[in-house]
């Protein structure tokens, strides 16, 4: 079977992770114990977080970003690569090229957070600034016919689901017999590679997608069974604002994931601020979704349960982040 329709197996995501070696931080993972989270959920439930927000370029990126180019012959490093991003996956590919000596034009929408377009320049990645998302795709599929550059996806493919599942590998060989991992979902990738993970090393071991109300592409392609997209995103979690489903993490997602959940933005908010208060992590909105998602809809459901958290993200400003949580 071809890439398209391969599913990575156990020992696929061991050599991808070996083949990442050091390029790659091992994030470690933190159990969260305290008086603000025992108000927030049952004090039965034993809570894991993954700080993937440790991760080189702040959040789980890079491991996808990386393993897509290391598939590139040298003739293609050289050409460069191209990609589409409100900021993660951008950073995450600029990070990739330095690490591997190629260069990286990037398309963001030109309502992306200005720090991260910053960081962008910062790790000399070239930027061009569009009206919306939809239109970031249009133009980054012109700048890969016309010059020749290879396009990483932000979330779709074999190589994308492969970087995405050594995180769900190193969580389950951190914390032994989770009951259930709580993942969230923008275009798909992470909780696609994490679900798949999961269900090989845990097959018994719940995993649950967290989606913002405003951007459920993923619960729509699950109502219809197909990939589908939505008109806007409407949701402080711009880094989980896919426009649209993609056939091979849907499929992934449709065949591994048990259960999707909706929260929505006071819900993200009131979670930044528990894992400030309570942990001292200053995380975007998208990283506190998983915490939004436990002590809102999952609360009851997961009492007494071992649960796993993916933090995925931190890049935020200072300003920002202050007026999203006061």
């Amino acid at each position: 079977m071809d890439s398209t329709h391969r599913v990575p197996t156990l020992d696929e995501i061991a050599e991808a992770r070996h083949r990442l070696g050091e390029r790659i931080r091992r994030t470690p993972v933190w159990r969260w114990q305290g008086r603000h989270l025992d108000r927030s959920i049952p004090r039965s439930t034993e809570v894991h977080l993954k700080l993937e927000l440790l991760q080189y370029a702040g959040t789980f990126k890079p491991r996808a970003a990386l393993l897509n180019m290391l598939a590139l012959s040298p003739s293609e490093l050289a050409r460069g690569v191209t990609a589409v991003s409100a900021g993660n996956h951008a950073m995450a590919v600029s990070f990739a090229c330095r690490a591997l000596g190629s260069s990286a034009k990037v398309v963001m929408p030109s309502n992306a957070n200005p720090y991260r377009v910053e960081e962008c320049k910062a790790l000399e990645a070239e930027i061009v600034l569009v009206p919306d998302v939809h239109a970031a795709f249009d133009e980054v599929r012109r700048i890969e016919a016309e010059e020749g550059r290879s396009f990483i996806h932000p979330f779709e493919g074999y190589l994308t689901a492969l970087g995405t599942a050594t995180l769900g590998w190193e969580l389950h060989q951190q914390v032994q017999e989770l009951d259930a991992v709580v993942v969230p979902i923008g275009g798909g990738g992470l909780c696609a590679g994490v679900a798949l993970a999961t269900k090989l090393m845990r097959a018994h071991c719940q995993v649950i997608g967290v989606e913002p109300e405003g951007a459920d592409s993923m619960h729509r392609s699950f109502a219809a069974g197909r990939p589908q997209g939505i008109e806007k995103v409407r949701t402080i979690a711009d880094s989980l604002g896919a426009p649209h489903a993609e056939p091979y993490s849907f499929d992934l997602c449709h065949r591994f994931v048990d259960e999707l959940v909706l929260i929505d933005d006071q819900q993200l908010r009131q979670a930044m601020r528990l894992l400030y208060d309570e942990m001292k992590l200053v995380v975007e909105p998208a990283g506190a979704a998983a915490t939004a998602a436990l002590c809102g809809p999952l609360s009851e459901r997961l009492s007494g349960k071992r649960v796993g958290l993916i933090v995925c993200g931190s890049n935020i400003d200072p300003d920002t982040f202050h007026r999203l949580v006061s």
